[in-house]
């Protein structure tokens, strides 16, 4: 009699993107793959995201005109990378990211586009200032009319509009910036949710799926017309090791514990530690609140822990892609900031009332140094986020949305939102030194007004720019705080996920504490520590590597050859 419940060829761990396309690469292989998600939703970290992915000379790039080489995207990641993360590890990434993408745009409903988003560091060599290495994605065409859409995990708060309807990149420029006739992309919209009938009187879910939606979805179908079961609310217990050997699994599923024979492989995509309060203040005590992560409710590492107990070894624990988030009362997490600081007309002071870095930086370099601030000076979470009526009728400050009045704000964003008719007046309030915020505001202005900043040269990289305001001159990012009332938001330094985790090699195989591949067992995205070691090179260098080391993982596993 067989000690084993069930039989696969490769059994995949997690339901974010990273496992999804591993899981539909083996079934086109013609493999017998299992996913297992210990969430009551599946998509992971990776629904919720806007699902950008960093992969260098495309051809979705060269469709733009942009010739890149691969080349310099290794020098440029190389340089930015942690000394302790392998050549061989980055250079599998830059060189395989573009065929990863080839295969999964021919073999599932998922398209996207190579954009003008410059690289975070462009300014380094390799670096690009012209972008055309970020891509978006495509809503999906038509409606997702599959059951699995009640399952599907809402996308953040803080790329969707009110938190549920699905919006694409051009539509969250045309909400930003609201040009002439904005309002009717606005009612295009809401029309398109609320008439989606009779799905709406049974589920809020949108069925005009857009970036993280419109990547998971894409491969759930793909997924589907292969018949992958994936299994919700199953958890994985252990791993099974048998003569040095990784051989299944033991999941809980349907109230039981069983044994799942993992033939070819089992490959983790489980995310990182995010929501493990205990793991951050071990490994990560930079970034030690799970509240402020940015990660989904299932990321508690335990593909990790599990990999540790049959000897697997870990890798740059101490890392997330640090973010400066805005959290109100009462939601599981932080919400990403990331336009709302290069916007002309606000800046960011810390608990003494003193500006400390240039806001409009890449949202994993101003997390890092907010941070290192708390963390040498306790006095940076929060952070606040000080700006005049201007900006407030303008742009959005997290939460706290423009059009909208103060007064019909929601409730719990009402409590963290401060307002006040002088900026001394606003230093009482956010219980800061009313002199120096005073004359914070009167230097920055002095400057501003002049479209300059000689204090951290905001408005001066590419980056900078990408996000500031192009009616807005001589500096898109600049603007003076001067016309009341004044507010001001909290910040806290967060992230949106930890990515230090197993340490694995160029084609993605756990490594045990010794340097030597465990046979059987694979693991990508957060579960394994990234190829960007603590860096953050361009948007998109989350997902494109879990997509990446996905396609090479199943590939391996069942011996596929280039």
């Amino acid at each position: 009699m067989s000690t084993w419940d069930k039989e696969v060829d490769i059994l995949v761990v997690g339901s974010g993107a990273g496992g999804l396309l591993s899981a539909l690469v083996a079934a086109d292989n013609h493999a017998d793959v299992l996913i297992i998600e210990k969430e009551k939703l599946w998509g992971g970290t990776s629904a919720t995201s806007g699902a950008g992915i960093w992969i260098p000379d495309s051809d979705n790039a060269k469709a733009e005109g942009f010739e890149d080489d691969t080349e310099d995207a290794f020098k440029y990641v190389r340089a930015l990378s942690a000394d302790n993360v392998p050549d061989e590890n980055i250079r599998a990434y830059v060189e395989k990211a573009s065929d990863m993408l080839r295969w999964m745009q021919a073999n599932a409903p998922v398209s996207y586009i190579s954009y003008p988003y410059p690289d975070y560091h462009a300014e380094n060599p390799g670096g690009s200032p012209t972008g055309y290495r970020t891509h978006l994605p495509l809503p999906m065409k038509g409606k997702y009319t599959d059951p699995s859409i009640r399952t599907l995990r809402h996308p953040s708060p803080a790329a969707s509009l009110f938190g549920y309807i699905n919006w694409d990149i051009g539509e969250a420029y045309t909400f930003l910036y609201r040009p002439k006739g904005w309002w009717m992309t606005l009612v295009k919209m809401l029309s398109k949710y609320w008439l989606d009938l009779p799905f709406r009187f049974t589920s809020d879910k949108d069925r005009r799926l857009t970036q993280g939606n419109a990547l998971v979805g894409g491969l759930r179908l793909a997924l589907n017309e292969k018949n992958v079961p994936l299994w919700l609310q199953s958890p994985m217990q252990e791993l099974i090791k048998t003569e040095g050997k990784v051989t299944g699994a033991v999941i809980r599923h349907s109230g039981r514990d069983m044994r799942i024979k993992a033939r070819k492989g089992v490959i983790l995509a489980a995310g990182g530690f995010d929501k493990n309060q205990q793991m951050r203040e071990e490994h990560a005590p930079l970034y030690q609140n799970a509240i402020y992560s940015g990660g989904t409710s299932g990321n508690t590492g335990d593909s990790i822990v599990a990999g540790q107990a049959i000897g697997a070894g870990t890798m740059n624990m101490q890392s997330s892609w640090a973010a400066p988030v805005w959290y109100v009362p009462g939601e599981p997490g932080g919400r990403l900031c990331t336009m709302e600081r290069a916007l002309p007309g606000g800046i960011m002071v810390n608990q003494k009332g003193e500006r400390y870095l240039n806001e409009a930086a890449s949202y994993h370099v101003t997390g890092q140094q907010m941070a290192r601030r708390e963390a040498e000076h306790g006095d940076a979470s929060p952070t606040w986020f000080v700006f005049d009526t201007d900006y407030r009728r303008k742009y959005p400050a997290g939460p706290l949305l423009p059009v909208i009045p103060d007064w019909f704000q929601d409730g719990q964003v009402k409590t963290i939102m401060k307002k006040a008719d002088s900026i001394s007046e606003l230093a009482e309030q956010i219980g800061v030194d009313t002199a120096t915020l005073e004359a914070t505001v009167s230097r920055f202005n002095t400057h501003a007004a002049k479209g300059e900043d000689p204090d951290y040269h905001r408005g001066q990289a590419a980056y900078d720019k990408m996000y500031g305001d192009p009616s807005v001159t001589p500096n898109p990012c600049l603007a003076p705080i001067d016309k009341g009332p004044f507010y001001a938001m909290p910040l806290y330094p967060g992230d949106i996920g930890t990515n230090g985790g197993l340490t694995t090699d160029a084609k993605a195989r756990v490594l045990d504490d010794k340097g030597k591949p465990i046979v059987g067992l694979y693991a990508v995205g957060n579960n394994a520590a990234s190829a960007m070691g603590e860096s953050y090179p361009g948007a998109g260098v989350t997902i494109g590597p879990a997509l990446t080391f996905g396609y090479i993982a199943a590939r391996d596993a069942l011996g596929v050859n280039d």
